[in-house]
């Protein structure tokens, strides 16, 4: 028999549930009696054992609220500045990758599922080495970003070799992702503070009109072995996005943080937050990305080089008016391997994180 407690409290948030619609209602133009409160009350214990007649009849999914939020990493890279797939170099003290570390922080923040984008290259390699030993921890999936993944009507340039960006390989999850979720990179290491404060924006505060994304100040995420690409935000004085702009080509020079295009040197604020790829979305993004995508490849098939990248995507939204994106505070320790010669770096400050006992020596 079902806890009577249990009961009561689904009760109550039922009632208010429905008591909000019959306000919402009366509002619209519908006719709802003057007392919302006592219809709540009886709808709900009328139905109360046939919750999905209530749900079907207002629209409402009552299960969303308690959805665990999803964990899209983007493991797809070619790694050519690493000269490897960074995706699996172990760079923990137990052999763990950055991945592990991204998965470790997503579970104990709330995240209920993992998806994985990947090439089918190197599956075999990937589920032998990681995917093994996640299972019982966490739900898993693997979608795969290949080439010839594109709408009817178009065709992969001959000369083609890169992924398409990071908008498409978020599009290869439509179908296995149907709640909200966080998108991040494979070869990030972002921090648990990170992961806390986005599942809690996923778990609260996302809805089809607005997203968020993790801030992150410029400064403390340049590599010192060459230049890195960031997205550029603009923040109103609420916490909201207001511009974003992709710079691919930042660097520390002369004491300066700088960025060349066209040939032209131009100086960036060192305190600026910048987009280090760590998104939080409903899923009604991959409608937009659907459309977006058909755009970008009417205008740049033919361009071997040209990636449909996601801060592009939401900058649109944003001009659109469709979208508002929340900035949220990072507050956590961002590090990274874009170049093989981060990776001695990035080895001790692991390893150091494991003796201030932030992490297990060995995670799973």
């Amino acid at each position: 028999m079902r806890d009577k407690a249990t009961s009561s409290k689904e009760i109550g948030r039922l009632a208010q549930l429905v008591q909000s619609v019959c306000l919402t209602s009366r509002g619209s133009g519908v006719r709802i009696p003057q007392r919302p409160q006592s219809l709540a009350m009886k709808i709900v214990r009328l139905f109360y054992f046939r919750k999905s007649c209530i749900c079907s009849y207002f629209a409402i999914d009552l299960k969303q609220k308690d959805m665990k939020p999803t964990l899209l990493i983007l493991a797809a890279g070619m790694g050519s500045r690493y000269g490897g797939l960074k995706q699996l170099d172990h760079l923990g003290t137990s052999g763990e990758t950055i991945m592990d570390y991204s998965v470790f922080d997503a579970v104990r923040a709330g995240f209920g599922k993992v998806v994985f984008v990947i090439r089918r290259s190197f599956e075999n390699e990937f589920r032998d080495m990681f995917i093994k030993k996640l299972e019982g921890k966490v739900a898993v999936e693997l979608v795969y970003q290949d080439l010839e993944n594109i709408p009817a009507g178009f065709s992969v340039p001959a000369d083609r070799t890169k992924p398409w960006g990071t908008g498409h390989a978020i599009l290869m999850a439509k179908d296995v992702i149907k709640e909200p979720f966080a998108v991040i990179n494979a070869d990030d290491f972002y921090g648990a503070g990170a992961f806390e404060v986005m599942a809690k924006y996923l778990t609260n505060g996302v809805s089809d009109t607005e997203y968020a994304m993790n801030g992150y100040q410029l400064s403390k995420t340049l590599s010192d072995f060459g230049t890195v690409a960031r997205g550029i935000c603009i923040v109103d004085n609420n916490g909201y996005l207001t511009d974003i702009k992709e710079r691919t080509s930042i660097e520390r020079k002369n004491g300066k943080i700088i960025y060349t295009e066209n040939d032209k040197e131009v100086e960036l604020d060192e305190n600026v937050p910048v987009s280090m790829n760590f998104w939080g979305f409903a899923p009604n993004l991959f409608k937009h990305l659907e459309e977006k995508f058909i755009t970008f490849l009417k205008a740049n098939a033919e361009n071997p080089k040209s990636e449909f990248y996601i801060p592009f995507v939401v900058d649109d939204l944003m001009k659109e008016g469709k979208v508002k994106t929340k900035v949220l505070p990072a507050n956590a320790t961002w590090f990274g391997v874009t170049y093989k010669e981060d990776r001695p770096a990035t080895v001790a400050k692991i390893a150091e994180l494991v003796k201030q006992g932030l992490y297990p020596e060995k995670l799973w």
